[in-house]
């Protein structure tokens, strides 16, 4: 504006100068000056449509929701899923929820195995050719969830676009466009060894097709991001991108934080921003980040220093934090999702109650139910969460459907916990009466690992081993405790804690819980329970 005012005038910009700086708004107009030339000030505009579009959001979810389910099932009648639920035929909500029964992976499995194998408009039109790979379930090692090309742009690389323009709304004086984006990503395989079909983590999906100019502003490059080794991955990149100016990170935070330790070692500084003055914000997601905000806060010490968690799985992106005073995360309606909502006090009975989002009440804990446009129907998540609001939808995470450990990501339920002590025992001898499992999220020594409070009716000869046998079938039952043993890079052998005679019993005695239908909590992802225990189990020793 002042290059167009001034063109011509020889004079014009000492005398304007004089004026800003006789006026006092010198600081301000230097201001919107470094904005307007820097990257991130030009990149800004190219999200102002988006966060208009967000607006919808607020007033409008229900609308939002119902026009998702009309695309969706327009786009699929024809599929074979379609055509056996009468997609074609639905006039709105009702009749989908009563044509299409709630899903779980071991109901969709037959289906997704065939259209890995290359068959064409099974739960979505087309040949599907990318499988996220999760963790597994009872009877199987790993979930695959197919991942669609319409499930990249209209579910995963929506959702990152999103959190970048709300980031951007968010913090106006941003540079984050200004360097580099240090992307964290996994790897992948061939899958069955079909032209063009790959199946592995969803991060590495993500980058195999990232857009050629999003590559301009990330690191590491493509061939170390994609590497299967983690430990050659994390020291790779921590030496690609130790010179560079890292603006902003995004990825799993225990995962982060090893990459990040490494980027310390080889730079011999104390604080992260010595390295990279530039940071400004963490973009993370899959698991809980507050384990790890204090090892964060110790290692980025500026005050400048922002993060936005994320809601990202496998199946789809779910929610952002919009508001960093807030915890709590907007849910994204109008992606290739259709939201639905089981009560968890009616979850696991014969007929539960299904309601759409304008059916949610706050409060209320809920599984969550979704369709997507990668072809998971009434496909039960496995989440639970609780809605904050309702103008707008925002909510919490706040558990697994079942019993369960994810404090890193691995993902560990009950029926892999039952399989390895069953393995261990029968190696060993042993009998194993009761137990509980949970994490521990740093020890004395800065290690994480899970701890394991063993009752035995026959105790095994040697602890040690039976622990041994135990953390190897875990690993051989699930990929991802697998991926987080690698080289006790993010976890540690588990421990194994052995209980006096009657321990479980006599906590549930305390509990008023003891007989009836009340059971042992087998995995937990906080310690409450387990703290309760091991101090109960060390005051019988005393």
């Amino acid at each position: 504006m002042i290059m167009n005012v001034c063109a011509g005038r020889k004079d014009c910009i000492p005398a304007l100068s004089l004026k800003i700086v006789k006026s006092g708004l010198l600081p301000k107009v230097c201001r919107i000056f470094a904005i307007i030339m820097s990257i991130t000030g030009i990149v800004r505009n190219v999200f102002l449509h988006r966060q208009k579009e967000l607006e919808k959001h607020i007033n409008d979810g229900e609308t939002l929701q119902r026009e998702v389910l009309r695309r969706l099932l327009a786009h699929a009648k024809e599929t074979e899923y379609g055509r056996n639920h009468l997609f074609g035929s639905a006039k709105g909500y009702d009749d989908f929820a009563r044509n299409t029964p709630v899903n779980t992976y071991e109901e969709l499995k037959g289906d997704i195995d065939r259209m890995r194998h290359g068959e064409r408009d099974i739960l979505w039109p087309g040949k599907v050719r990318w499988y996220a790979k999760s963790s597994g379930t009872t009877n199987d090692k790993s979930k695959f969830i197919p991942v669609s090309d319409g499930g990249l742009r209209n579910l995963h690389d929506k959702g990152g676009k999103d959190a970048v323009a709300i980031y951007l709304r968010n913090n106006p004086r941003s540079r984050m466009f200004d360097g580099k984006g240090l992307i964290l990503g996994g790897s992948h395989s061939p899958n069955y060894n079909l032209r063009d079909s790959l199946v592995g983590d969803l991060s590495a999906i993500l980058i195999e097709n990232i857009t050629p100019l999003a590559n301009l502003v990330r690191v590491p490059c493509k061939q170390t991001a994609l590497l299967s080794d983690f430990e050659v991955k994390r020291d790779r990149i921590a030496r690609e991108t130790a010179g560079k100016n890292i603006t902003n990170l995004s990825g799993v935070p225990s995962w982060m934080l090893s990459v990040l330790t490494r980027v310390m070692e080889l730079t011999g500084k104390t604080h992260l921003e010595e390295v990279w003055p530039g940071i400004e914000v963490f973009f993370h997601g899959g698991v809980a980040f507050t384990p790890y905000r204090k090892q964060y806060e110790q290692l980025i010490t500026s005050p400048d220093m922002h993060y936005m968690e994320t809601y990202n799985a496998s199946e789809g992106f779910f929610g952002l934090q919009d508001d960093p005073a807030d915890k709590s995360m907007l849910l994204m309606l109008d992606y290739g999702v259709f939201y639905e909502f089981i009560p968890m006090d009616e979850f696991g009975t014969d007929n539960p109650a299904v309601v759409p989002l304008w059916g949610v009440e706050t409060g209320r804990n809920y599984a969550m139910v979704i369709s997507t446009s990668c072809g998971l129907w009434r496909y039960v998540l496995g989440d639970t969460v609780s809605f904050t609001s309702i103008n707008p939808y925002k909510f919490i995470i706040t558990g697994r459907t079942k019993s369960f450990i994810n404090a890193f990501g691995e993902e560990l339920i009950v029926d892999n916990a039952e399989q390895g002590l069953a393995y261990a025992c029968a190696e060993t001898g042993a009998e194993v009466s009761e137990y509980t499992a949970a994490p521990v999220f740093m020890d004395d020594k800065a290690k994480c690992r899970h701890q394991w409070l063993v009752e035995f009716t026959r105790r095994p000869d040697d602890i040690g081993r039976f622990a041994g046998l135990l953390d190897r079938r875990l690993q051989e039952l699930n990929s991802d405790y697998e991926a987080k043993r690698y080289k006790d890079i993010t976890l540690q052998h588990l421990e194994i804690v052995e209980a006096r005679p009657n321990l479980f019993n006599d906590w549930l005695k305390l509990k008023g819980k003891l007989g009836g239908q009340h059971k042992i909590p087998r995995l937990s992802n906080s310690r409450d329970i387990m703290e309760q225990m091991m101090t109960l189990n060390e005051q019988s020793k005393a």
